[in-house]
């Protein structure tokens, strides 16, 4: 079973969010999809500034085995992106909840539809 830390939320598309001091949501996908997706070579960030509807397409993450999208888990606006990713999109591999961050987006109104990490745990063991 792969590592879900009970201190973020998760959405069923396999984002996680973590709410930062300032209201804004830092996203990244979790150690659960990395493990599906393998090695990751390139990840397509979004444009800071950009904003999203929640579940629409924010970006990519392109794997030795697959490309992913990366969808907004919440309505809201990019405020920074991992610059990092561009030349170490391993990061998503090794540091997922860590370092592999993709972006902070500042929500535009409540959050919904969020799980917890004992439902998203139960989401992946359904999975298969």
């Amino acid at each position: 079973m792969s590592y879900i830390p009970v201190d973020l939320k998760y959405v069923d598309s396999h984002e996680w969010l973590r709410v930062e001091e300032n209201g804004e949501y830092t996203v990244g996908v979790t150690e659960h999809a990395q493990s599906l997706l393998g090695d990751v070579v390139f990840v397509e960030l979004p444009e800071v500034g950009s904003e999203f509807e929640q579940g629409n397409d924010a970006g990519v993450v392109e794997s030795v085995k697959a490309a992913s999208d990366v969808y907004s888990p919440i309505k809201g606006t990019i405020t920074a992106i991992n610059s990092e990713l561009e030349d170490t999109p391993e990061l998503i591999n090794s540091d997922p909840y860590g370092d592999g961050w993709i972006f902070r987006i500042m929500p535009d109104g409540e959050p919904d539809n969020l799980l917890d990490a004992d439902a998203y745990s139960e989401l992946c063991s359904d999975e298969g």
